[in-house]
């Protein structure tokens, strides 16, 4: 096995079976120290404190049998090689142990000791094979990583130029152009943003290898980003003569999830359906609430296409997985659009799958959590046995003073949260994570139990300290606003929890409204955020 002395795990509970393999393994003359213990747990304990050079196995143990005994010692030291002692009546057992990731077994009784000395050094030789390879498959892995995520950034800034000259030309910027050229300069344009989009994958599928694929969760509000997926490709589906529909459970209530990646993923099968489906079809897109799974929102696109075939089924969210049988029109990505989207669902805590059967469409569904307030809010809305009154909600509008690009527009977003956690009174008051769909803005909320005077000092409080953050100062504006939460009428006959979930959904109803207008609302403003730390007017959109 090697020239040191090699310490070997016996874990076996039939003394007269430990005292063949001893004896086996002296007559090899094998050079190793030996410990014995009767009971898998023990094993385990072992293996943790000092992993040995080799584990010979029984299957059954008073505290563990068969199957599960050999993944508890697996799942304990993976790159340990195993040797399966096994009885006549186990043998089948065994090999398939050896599929599992045993390295080899042996049936007791039937073996001498120049069997088992080389069936522990092949034991000992496979694992470092297979573990030289894994180590050469990982930094075969990274390299390739490495080299896509390089190739593709410095494919960006020359693709950056050609759309850009491109476009200048078919706007006809740089002076006229027939027709004809009009024609060509589009296709031109088409074929860079196709380019694009794969560049785009292939960063992501590098980012998802090496775990650097990340998601922003926040409270958001699905409806909206439902609709404007829905309108993206609303267009290219008018193209083909394809029914694009959307229907919305008006039940549903805030999400917790990335916006941006929700409509990405949405994007990404609304296109995948109007793709493979024939003029004159139809996609729906769908949001629902389940009863059988209250704490997750079900979102599905179906078509009317040729749909999946069940092998196809099986790999279709593998990376650069494309069906063999579909037309060379429909051929337009790198097959890694449905694994970017499964591992954005699985970094949000959802799943996703496919419902599919060849001429009859298909149907890709995934799941995001709910998000309650309940939990969050229970505690400080809620005072020895009664509901606290009144409740408000401040409203702090965060406007960027530069292009969020262009500075840490998230660095600056947990800056202020950080600050209004320190104004509040963590007894009563809240500060919420970060509601509402990431763009231009960021719009954070506290509910606040207290009445108006009370508010009205929180909010000075809260002004004062963001006009003083040096770190403020030339990154973001703000504007602060409240918002009375209307409360529902008292009656006598509530519990205690039915009273405070009633105050929890009018929280909810609040700020979900303010959500709606939100958008509308900082489009037609008149006033102007002020500027922090300096007292100025405007701001830099």
């Amino acid at each position: 096995m090697s020239n040191h002395t090699a310490r070997v795990l016996l874990i076996e509970d039939n003394p007269g079976d430990a005292d063949l393999v001893r004896l086996r393994l002296v007559e090899a003359n094998a050079d190793m120290e030996v410990s014995c213990v009767d009971r898998l747990s023990v094993g385990l304990e072992s293996m943790h404190q000092e992993p040995p050079s080799l584990v010979l196995l029984d299957l059954n143990l008073p505290d563990s049998r068969g199957a599960e005994t050999i993944r508890n010692v697996l799942n304990q030291a993976p790159g340990v090689p195993v040797v399966v002692l096994s009885g006549q009546e186990d043998e089948e057992l065994a090999a398939k142990a050896v599929h599992q990731g045993v390295q080899d077994y042996l049936v007791k009784g039937d073996f001498d000791g120049k069997q088992l000395a080389r069936a522990m050094r092949y034991a000992v030789e496979r694992q470092a094979l297979l573990t030289s390879l894994d180590m050469s498959r990982k930094q075969q892995l990274q390299f390739k990583d490495e080299f896509l995520s390089h190739v593709s950034h410095e494919l960006r800034t020359p693709l950056t130029s050609i759309y850009q000259f491109v476009s200048i030309l078919f706007d006809g910027l740089a002076g006229g152009v027939t027709g004809e050229q009009r024609e060509h300069l589009g296709t031109v344009l088409r074929s860079v943003n196709q380019l694009r989009t794969m560049i785009d994958d292939l960063l992501e599928t590098a980012r998802a290898e090496s775990g650097k694929l990340r998601v922003e969760p926040r409270c958001m509000v699905l409806q909206d980003v439902l609709r404007q997926a829905v309108a993206m490709l609303r267009t290219s589906a008018q193209e083909k003569h394809i029914g694009l529909e959307l229907a919305i459970d008006s039940r549903i209530p805030l999400v917790c999830a990335d916006p941006d990646r929700v409509l990405q993923i949405l994007t990404n099968l609304i296109d995948n359906a109007v793709k493979f489906t024939a003029p004159d079809g139809s996609v729906v897109v769908e949001a629902c609430l389940s009863e059988n799974d209250a704490d997750f929102v079900y979102v599905s696109v179906s078509d009317t296409g040729r749909g999946i075939s069940p092998e196809c089924k099986s790999l279709i969210f593998e990376r650069l997985y494309q069906d063999p049988n579909a037309s060379e029109s429909t051929r337009k990505g790198l097959g890694l659009g449905l694994y970017i989207a499964k591992e954005l669902v699985r970094l949000q805590g959802g799943r996703i799958w496919v419902e599919s059967q060849p001429g009859h469409g298909s149907i890709f569904s995934f799941t995001l959590p709910l998000f309650s307030l309940s939990k969050l809010l229970l505690p400080a809305i809620t005072e020895k046995g009664r509901v606290r009154e009144p409740i408000a909600l401040v409203r702090v509008e965060l406007t960027p003073l530069i292009a969020p690009a262009l500075g840490n527009w998230r660095e600056t977003r947990e800056h202020c949260l950080d600050i209004l956690r320190r104004c509040i009174f963590p007894d009563r008051d809240v500060v919420l994570p970060l509601i509402g769909n990431s763009g231009r803005w960021e719009s954070l909320m506290l509910v606040v139990c207290a009445d108006q005077k009370g508010v009205e000092i929180l909010m000075k409080r809260i002004r004062e300290q963001l006009e003083r953050s040096d770190e403020l100062k030339t990154r973001a504006a703000f504007k602060l606003s409240t918002t009375e939460v209307p409360l529902p009428a008292s009656d006598a006959t509530e519990t205690l929890e039915q009273r405070s979930q009633g105050v929890v959904d009018s929280i909810t109803e609040t700020v979900m409204s303010i959500l709606q207008r939100q958008g509308l609302d900082l489009v037609q403003a008149q006033e102007q955020p002020a500027h922090i730390g300096a007292g100025e007017r405007g701001r830099n959109g």
